[in-house]
């Protein structure tokens, strides 16, 4: 498929559906190609090659939408497409917020990203780098059996037009590899995982530490006690405390702000979290897993800090729900083929502070968290009520796992409770460094 085509193929669309009535439309195309293969203790698993692509057109009549997506490409299939998007649109509901966004609005210029790696590794290489990541954990003391060994990768193509002008494709690929490692038998058995994604094959971290890190994790976790209920100080490892600040990012999405429904509905302009919290976004990132040049709606994409300082300092806004909050849009939309557009950030980091993780807890007794169950978040409220697992830490010094045991609190309190090491580490889509959390309730035996 090369790339002006698409865009003739959708800006054709759009002219279709505009002589068939529609006032306004957009369309998108989305198209994908991944390999993955999973080896467990030897022998493949899973050797596994998918493509596919889906176009959804959005039209507009006054006040009245519609979408349709369809995954069949031929010209009297589009044609069917654009007659039932119409007909659809004439009898939807009226939405005073709905539409495309205005010439002046969009992307005029945007940075072509580098996130396309033009090599498309075969089979033998991702077999060969799942192979490294099991043989290193296998061949750990104490690693007693594999749950499997992973690799893939893939590459995208998306475009979009709309009939206000813009027009925009961009291209992107993924490489990754995991491993999950068990340890101990019988009902004393522990497993642990380890992973890593990149755009670009030489970004990726080594399978033999990957392989490493997924065994010595699985063999620590052996053994863990129970706690008793307690107050204490929890650290949240850096694989979970991006998921943590990440809650905020639901509680400053428009729409949520627009039904009154977020804990943060009032607190625009005003501190969240501590002082030592300053949350980033970058969509212009260089080779970024979340890097995009323009949102869905085709308006720019800009870096900026959501939290500055603890200060919550905008809303995720796509055109409608800036619409109705009366407030201009902040280039935060993203959609697929079938449903319309909804707000979602890019590249996201916790700066970090000035202390090592060690120094956060030094000379304390604290819970250490590794892993979160369950999905104990209240966005209205802001309570929070997770399982976890990880170690206690005892006069600042790991000394045993731990496991079986909830921690709650509410996330306004918590936000305003944390302290960031310095051991950042760009490796996910939301990137933090080791959390301090003080005054959580910890719900044990």
């Amino acid at each position: 498929m090369t790339t002006p085509p698409t865009l003739d193929l959708l800006s054709d669309l759009i002219a279709k559906a505009r002589a068939a009535g529609a006032d306004s439309a957009d369309a998108v195309l989305h198209h994908g190609v991944s390999v993955s293969v999973e080896r467990r203790l030897g022998q493949i698993e899973k050797l596994e090659r998918s493509e596919g692509q889906d176009l959804g057109l959005r039209v507009f009549i006054g006040q009245r939408q519609a979408i349709v997506s369809s995954s069949d490409l031929r010209p009297d299939a589009l044609t069917a497409m654009v007659d039932r998007a119409v007909a659809m649109a004439r009898l939807a509901p009226e939405d005073p917020f709905c539409g495309i966004a205005a010439a002046d609005l969009l992307a005029q210029d945007y940075p072509i990203l580098d996130n396309f790696d033009p090599v498309e590794p075969d089979i033998d290489t991702l077999l060969a780098r799942a192979a490294a990541a099991e043989d290193t954990a296998l061949a750990y003391q104490g690693v007693t059996n594999s749950d499997g060994a992973s690799a893939g990768w893939g590459s995208g193509y998306s475009a979009l037009v709309t009939s206000a002008g813009f027009a925009g494709e961009n291209r992107s690929t993924w490489h990754s590899i995991s491993m999950t490692a068990v340890a101990g038998s019988g009902t004393g058995m522990e497993r642990d995982y380890d992973y890593t994604s990149a755009l670009f094959a030489e970004d990726l971290d080594d399978p033999v530490a990957i392989g490493r890190t997924a065994a010595e994790r699985a063999v620590r976790r052996l053994n863990p006690r129970k706690l008793d209920t307690a107050k204490v100080p929890v650290i949240f490892d850096p694989r979970v405390a991006g998921g943590l600040v990440g809650h905020a990012l639901g509680a400053i999405s428009g729409p949520s702000i627009a039904r009154g429904t977020s804990f943060l509905k009032d607190k625009l302009g005003q501190a969240v979290f501590s002082d030592a919290i300053t949350l980033r976004e970058d969509p212009h990132r260089r080779r970024g897993l979340r890097s995009r040049p323009y949102d869905a709606e085709g308006l720019p994409t800009q870096a900026r800090a959501l939290f500055d300082k603890g200060v919550l300092t905008t809303w995720l806004l796509d055109l409608r729900s800036a619409r109705q909050l009366n407030l201009a849009p902040t280039g935060h939309a993203a959609r697929g083929t079938s449903g319309p557009p909804g707000p979602s950030a890019s590249n996201l980091i916790v700066e970090p502070g000035s202390r090592s993780p060690q120094d956060l807890y030094a000379g304390e007794s604290a819970l250490y968290v590794t892993d979160l169950m369950g999905q104990g978040v209240n966005g209205l409220t802001g309570d929070y009520s997770r399982g976890a697992a990880g170690f206690w830490i005892e006069k600042g010094e790991i000394a045993y796992p731990v496991s079986e045991i909830t921690i709650a609190g509410n996330l306004k309190d918590m936000y305003r409770a944390i302290t960031p090491a310095n051991d950042l580490e760009l490796k996910r889509g939301i990137d933090s460094p080791t959390l301090r959390v003080d005054g959580m309730t910890l719900a044990g035996r």
